[in-house]
């Protein structure tokens, strides 16, 4: 190499490990600061991206590094279902419903409205003879039913780093493990909104509903029957590191038939989860083997992500990204309030919930780059993909720290 930057051609364990290195010097330094290790690896993959230094191109990124975010979000997903056992959930499970529920539509609601009613002022000077019906009103249901999403990726690192345990986080787990299917049907409901008002009639109204609703019932029915099949290979499985094997292998396995058949890996690796810790009495050890490996998954996925972002899209939509963010946040906070009234749940899940809910990042972004069709400007898709992505940005900053101090204030914090 003639410089200390990487190339498009360069050999990806390079990268890779630079990342590791990177992100730990960049965790202790968060842990030094009172911030949660994942801040540190965020921070670190941002100064390494073809946006700051340059160190590393965003090509190799996106074209050699993806897979990192497939394994790490599957482990993630099956680490998700697994910490959802019927008899933790039994006593919070009405809460965990209403909530879900209510803070879905309140990011959904406030989201939609605030960017209707700014964004003709934002960028009605970018973009040249847009209307309401078939401009601002389609980018606006879009982003409204994309705000849902929540990022397990997140909340569990931060939850497994602090030991957090009790009613607020057995109340997170549950929410973030129903939120993205909840993001998906809301997103079908969008989508066929905006076919109508933009005249697109790349599927019918019925399909645009009915896809993702099967997708959700294929997802689960394909992690049930691995569930089951771990369940039942368990057993004739006696080393801790051959279990380990087995588990990661079920896992990808997983993710690979449900990726191709157009299933969400995330979906189906959280039904595996769930399905085990119910089915296996001895569950905890197809959980407890993969603590060794989390904190390097955690860590590649993290700086991976913020060698993702670009700072260029700020400058496009940097003012909608921040009233998605605003709108988003309120949505959940109010939302959440409003369900755990209602669920009459425990005193620290009216208080802090809403603060641990402001993650998002991967089904934000694959649900923004499926809207492409929906919009016979692309320019205004540009500004909304862009307004998006400046939003996880923010969002992927400033959550951590918030994430941390719910379970921390409400005592649930044991290491």
């Amino acid at each position: 190499m003639d410089s200390l930057l990487l190339t498009t051609e360069s050999h990806p364990l390079l990268a890779i490990g630079l990342l590791l290195l990177c992100g730990y010097l960049g965790g202790r330094l968060a842990n030094r600061i009172k911030f949660p290790r994942i801040s540190g690896y965020i921070v670190a993959g941002l100064l390494l991206s073809s946006s700051v230094t340059g160190i590393i191109p965003l090509d190799l990124v996106e074209d050699n590094l993806f897979i990192i975010i497939d394994i790490a979000l599957s482990i993630i997903a099956y680490a998700i279902g697994g910490s959802l056992s019927v008899s933790k959930l039994k006593r919070l499970g009405k809460s965990i419903l209403w909530i879900n529920f209510t803070q879905a539509f309140g990011a959904l609601i406030l989201s939609f409205t605030l960017v209707l009613v700014l964004s003709p002022f934002i960028i009605g000077s970018k973009i040249a003879g847009v209307d309401l019906l078939t401009g601002y009103l389609p980018l606006s249901l879009i982003i409204g039913a994309i705000s849902v999403a929540t990022a397990p990726a997140a909340i569990l690192a931060i939850v497994h780093e602090y030991g957090a345990k009790g009613p607020l986080t057995t109340t997170l787990l549950g929410i973030v493990a129903l939120d993205d299917a909840t993001a998906i049907i809301m997103y079908a409901f969008a989508a066929t909104a905006v076919s109508v008002l933009t005249g697109v009639n790349s599927a019918s109204p019925l399909a645009m509903v009915g896809e993702p609703i099967a997708e959700i019932l294929g997802a689960l029915l394909i992690g049930v029957i691995f569930g089951f099949i771990l369940v039942r290979t368990v057993p004739w499985i006696k080393q801790r590191e051959s279990l380990l094997v087995v588990i990661l292998g079920t896992i990808f396995l997983c993710t690979g038939i449900s990726m191709e058949l157009g299933l969400s890996p995330l979906l189906t690796n959280m039904t595996v989860g769930f399905f085990t810790v119910n089915m296996d009495k001895h569950s905890h050890d197809l959980f407890d083997t993969l603590e060794n490996i989390e904190e390097p998954i955690f860590a590649l996925f993290f700086t991976v992500a913020g060698a993702h972002f670009d700072l260029k899209v700020l400058k496009l939509a940097g003012l909608i990204s921040l009233v998605i963010v605003f709108g988003r946040f309120l949505g959940k906070l109010l939302g959440t309030r409003l369900g755990a009234n209602l669920s009459h749940a425990p005193t620290v899940v009216k208080k802090y919930l809403g603060l641990s809910l402001l993650p998002k990042a991967g089904v934000t972004i694959g649900l923004a780059f499926m809207a492409r069709p929906l919009f016979k400007d692309a320019f205004l898709y540009d500004i909304m993909i862009n307004a998006v992505l400046g939003s996880v940005i923010i969002n992927e900053l400033i959550a951590p720290p918030l994430v941390k101090y719910a379970p921390l204030k409400a005592g649930e914090v044991h290491t």
